[in-house]
């Protein structure tokens, strides 16, 4: 059972894991998608409900575990990964490649015309914006909560605005500000311009498939399969794949088969 929680680029994931699965053993995979926040695919995870999720370091360290930001990938990986491991009972292979770190982003008449490059620019003339988000980022103490401790932005508003909905409020000059994972299609689509986190405060977000440990002692070859992926999803390509979903409307897992043929992972 793979599953995911609910953005495309999650689907997309959950889809080749799926597919990749499916097509290299006798399993049949039952799929359950757009399960909700992170944390509702943690605890179906947890719970067994789910046997293969994909998730993120930064996700895991701070809202999960609830420990202070790391900014080594490495060393934040380690961390996460012996925890689930001794904790949860939650097995992390290696890094699918990409780093999905929040951002901020703004259009680029508003960069220009506040001269914004980094967040602390933003810091200035954050009373004159409105910040669209949605509402877990809204919510976490690695999203907003903490964001504002560090660089003082004190918004003009904050509105939680869910999924592509607050691209499209920021494009008709509803918000100024988006919060936005760095490998989203949809930054591409609109053409915005992603501030630079100069006070690293969001650490690595890696994604990493995951598994229930009780499945993978019942299906130990799924340990080199899924490792087939590590370190074949770059940031670029990552923004590419989610592009041809969130602009060109291709299916999700399509997608997902067309990036295992290219890479010679399936036939």
């Amino acid at each position: 059972m793979v599953g995911s929680s609910n953005s495309n680029e999650q689907t997309i994931l959950g889809n080749m894991l799926s597919i990749l699965i499916e097509k290299n053993t006798d399993l049949k995979v039952e799929r359950k998608f757009n399960l909700g926040g992170s944390a509702i695919a943690f605890s179906a995870l947890e719970a067994g409900k789910l046997d293969v999720c994909p998730q993120y370091t930064g996700t895991a360290l701070v809202d999960i575990m609830k420990k202070d930001p790391i900014s080594d990938p490495d060393k934040t990986y380690k961390v996460v990964s012996d925890y689930f491991n001794k904790n949860y009972g939650i097995t992390w292979f290696k890094p699918l490649g990409f780093n999905d770190t929040y951002a901020l982003a703004v259009r680029q008449d508003t960069a220009k015309k506040y001269n914004l490059e980094t967040t602390s620019d933003l810091s200035k003339v954050g009373n004159k914006l409105v910040l669209g988000s949605t509402l877990e980022f809204s919510n976490r103490e690695d999203g907003y909560l903490g964001l504002n401790k560090i660089y003082d932005l004190n918004f003009k508003s904050v509105k939680s605005i869910d999924g592509g909905l607050r691209y499209t409020a920021l494009n008709s000059n509803k918000t100024d500000v988006v919060d936005a994972f760095s490998t989203e299609g949809l930054l591409k689509a609109f053409n915005l311009k992603v501030l630079k986190d100069d006070k690293h405060f969001f650490p690595p977000y890696d994604a990493v498939a995951t598994i229930n440990n009780k499945a993978l002692k019942k299906h130990p070859e799924l340990k080199v399969l899924i490792n087939k992926l590590a370190g074949k999803i770059t940031d670029e390509k990552m923004i590419d794949l989610n592009y041809k979903v969130d602009k060109l409307g291709e299916e999700p897992a399509i997608v997902a088969e067309d990036f295992l043929k290219e890479n010679k992972l399936i036939k």
